[in-house]
């Protein structure tokens, strides 16, 4: 039996996989560098440099666009995972920037990004409020740590409310349970606060009467 010429088989398979491989490498190359923005934006936001964590964000903005690009006639690469893990990082900066500021939060079609992704880039940001909700309790700004935490409270409730399969949702089953462990936490911190202010304000007045009728 004559042995087949496996040449132009391996030359096809090649110029195929080549290809798929050299998109692949890039899009995870863009796709770490967005999540990296992402990350370093919301730094940005907690040290109170805007402008900062807005160019972070339109970086990460162009990368996961650009990434997503990479891997347009990739279907099977494209859905390996790191380009929504790209876009989740940054839905979650976009997100927490706009609810720290008092903002309208932007939809799935604002951001270019899957509602999968977005979702869950949404979850995250409840640990990011949580961050924020824990400095304002430290500079004594109690209706706006309350008000972080209702916002905490209104996402976890969208979450909740969300009850799809984990195949359909990136797992988002675990990120809302990771938001609502959060979430009774912050309450609780600020309960804490409150009762010791209260405690605090207390003690002044009753120091202040006795101080007076001396």
């Amino acid at each position: 039996m004559d042995q087949p010429d496996l040449n132009p088989l391996e030359e096809a398979a090649r110029a195929e996989l080549d290809d798929k491989f050299a998109a692949r490498e890039r899009a995870l190359s863009l796709s770490r560098k967005a999540i990296r923005s992402s990350a370093n934006a919301i730094r940005s936001l907690h040290r109170g440099d805007l402008a900062e964590a807005e160019r972070l964000m339109d970086e990460a903005s162009a990368l996961v666009t650009e990434a997503a690009a990479v891997l347009s006639g990739h279907g099977d690469v494209r859905y390996a995972g790191f380009v929504d893990d790209a876009a989740k990082e940054y839905a979650e900066a976009r997100t927490t920037y706009a609810l720290a500021l008092g903002r309208t939060i932007p939809l799935p079609t604002d951001l270019g990004v899957g509602v999968t992704p977005y979702l869950n880039g949404l979850g995250e940001a409840v640990g990011e409020l949580r961050r924020r909700m824990l400095d304002l309790l430290r500079a004594e700004q109690l209706g706006e740590a309350e008000s972080t935490l209702e916002a905490m409270e209104t996402i976890h409730a969208l979450l909740a409310s969300l009850d799809y399969p984990d195949g359909m949702t990136g797992g988002l089953r675990r990120t809302t349970d990771v938001a609502r462990a959060l979430i009774e936490r912050s309450r609780a911190d600020l309960t804490s606060t409150i009762v010791q202010e209260r405690l605090r304000r207390d003690l002044a007045e009753r120091l202040g009467d006795t101080s007076s009728t001396r």
